[in-house]
């Protein structure tokens, strides 16, 4: 068994950010059950899937395909990992966005209201099924804009996170049963756009 960073995973949760008593319109037990089960589910099960794939490295009789069921779980739960942390991270604010964060994303898109309809049109299309919205900066065509992701692992290439939002039924079936619209208005009410600032700010998008 190799010992390498890569074949590590410390299988510890983040905490959350934010106090989960005090969102707007989400309940305390959809944040913690979300926070301790699915994404909690996803830390632990990528530390064992790198441990056992660093075992499984070793073992000069495995059949590279036998090696390649691991390994196809390793995007999975790595993305179901940093997926959820950006999530949490971007909660826990007055959902109103400054000034500047809107500016930027006006640039991109003509406007912010356009920036917000298209993104929560991709939202109610995921809606009773799974996947991913992300507003995010592509580091190679210099571009932000809004993805639609299925699951964790086919995200857009060279992408920095800049909003995400999970659509999986998990995030939101706890407090608002089927009715997906609703969660998505209480997604907006929480956004902590100060983190979305950050992030503006970190992947240069501010710059292009």
């Amino acid at each position: 068994m190799t010992s390498a960073p890569a074949f590590q995973s410390s299988g510890t949760l983040k905490p959350l950010p934010f106090d989960p008593t005090k969102l707007n319109s989400m309940s305390e037990r959809l944040i913690r059950s979300h926070w301790e089960n699915n994404y909690g589910g996803s830390v632990k099960a990528l530390a064992v899937v790198k441990k056992r794939l660093g075992e499984a490295l070793a073992d000069k009789e495995l059949p590279p395909y036998v090696y390649n069921d691991l390994k196809r779980e390793h995007p999975l739960r790595t993305g179901s990992v940093v997926l959820h942390e950006q999530y949490f991270d971007n909660l826990g604010g007055s959902g109103q966005a400054g000034a500047s964060e809107r500016q930027v994303i006006a640039k991109s898109f003509g406007s912010f209201d356009v920036w917000e309809t298209e993104f929560r049109r991709i939202a109610a299309g995921l809606s009773g099924g799974s996947g991913w919205v992300v507003l995010g900066f592509n580091q190679h065509t210099r571009q932000l804009e809004n993805y639609w992701m299925a699951d964790h692992a086919h995200g857009p290439a060279a992408t920095t996170p800049i909003l995400a939002m999970d659509m999986y039924e998990h995030a939101y079936q706890m407090d608002f049963g089927a009715a997906a619209a609703k969660y998505i208005d209480a997604f907006f009410q929480n956004v902590q756009w100060e983190k979305v600032a950050e992030r503006l700010a970190v992947s240069g998008a501010t710059k292009a």
